[in-house]
């Protein structure tokens, strides 16, 4: 990782994945990142990826302690 724990809000991931050309809900990225914690449960690092109220979502490099 490049950027551990630093927030990126909706409209930040809207543009970097999607650029800023295409009409697209904000709620589409709660979507997705929903999508990649199922995809990383299985290898228990769903926990990798935290919502931070009101802000976005921060990548963590950290382990929650729940799944130790």
């Amino acid at each position: 990782m490049t950027h551990p724990e630093r927030v990126h809000s909706r409209a930040q991931l809207l543009d970097r994945v999607w650029g800023d050309h295409v009409f697209i809900e904000e709620r589409t990225v709660d979507v997705h990142v929903k999508r990649l914690r199922e995809a990383l449960a299985p290898v228990a690092c769903s926990t990798m990826i935290e919502t931070v109220r009101g802000a976005g979502y921060r990548l963590t490099q950290q382990m929650a302690a729940a799944a130790a």
